[in-house]
């Protein structure tokens, strides 16, 4: 069952998908109709699943369920990730690759692989100061506290 985002409980399961580049507007209105879609049929083995989403800076999807009562099944999980793997083909971006990063310069969002990212920390266009995306986060209260984090809170900060 698709719920809205904000009367999911802070204990919520999150799944945040990095887009490797930033979707078009009439792309965000496209995933959004296919997203709400999918949660709305998602089932687990039957059991409704109480879900919801999140589009951020048009480049992250944030899938989020209310695991309270029941954690999801291999089935169901399964289920999402052949739904995002349909949207990385459709729109023919990187969904699934969480090494690669994401960071804010100025009002923009980056996204460069690793190696990359390593090569502008040595060249000090990434300072301590930056914003990284730690996608690795699994609650809802994560989300709204720990994503958006300075480069010396983050698992990055080994390449300073």
């Amino acid at each position: 069952m698709f719920v809205d985002f904000t009367k999911l409980p802070n204990e919520s399961k999150i799944w945040i998908y990095q887009s490797s580049r930033k979707f078009y507007p009439e792309e965000v209105k496209e995933i959004t109709q296919k997203i709400e879609g999918f949660l709305t049929s998602w089932n687990d083995n039957g059991n409704e699943i109480i879900a919801s989403y999140q589009i951020k800076y048009d480049r992250f999807i944030i899938f989020a369920v209310d695991q309270t009562l029941e954690s999801l099944s291999v089935t169901a999980i399964d289920d999402s990730v052949l739904f995002i793997l349909s949207l990385q083909a459709t729109y023919e971006v990187e969904l699934l690759d969480k090494l690669n990063v994401s960071f804010k310069q100025g009002e923009y969002v980056q996204y460069k692989d690793l190696k990359e990212f390593q090569k502008l920390v040595k060249k000090k266009a990434v300072s301590a100061k930056t914003i990284v995306f730690n996608n690795l986060i699994n609650t809802k209260e994560e989300l709204a506290d720990n994503w958006e984090i300075p480069i010396t809170d983050s698992w990055h900060n080994r390449f300073l």
